[in-house]
């Protein structure tokens, strides 16, 4: 017997799959980029096989792929100019 709340989290992923805005294809695609993004590997699979299963092309994965990847080094640029602000440190005149 499942706990109330992981009966909750069971009732609230089911309904994500009920979109009133988003054809399957297109949930399938923005699930693969949120389980890349989150870095969840079963989600990950689970969504590279539905992917497959739908006919989703290597081209269509490698985009979404790409774009996850172009987040991800947006973010840890920002990251890094953040640390550089908030520490006034200079990168130009950077010496070890």
């Amino acid at each position: 017997m499942l706990g109330k709340h992981q009966a909750a989290y069971e009732q609230f992923y089911h309904s994500t799959h009920e979109n009133d805005h988003l054809d399957s294809k297109t949930e399938l695609l923005v699930g693969l980029a949120a389980a890349m993004a989150m870095n969840c590997q079963p989600c990950t699979r689970y969504y590279l096989h539905q992917a497959k299963q739908a006919g989703i092309t290597k081209g269509e994965v490698t985009d979404v792929t790409a774009k996850v990847m172009a987040v991800a080094a947006g973010q840890k640029k920002l990251q890094m100019q953040e640390v550089l602000q908030h520490y006034k440190i200079d990168l130009e005149r950077f010496e070890g």
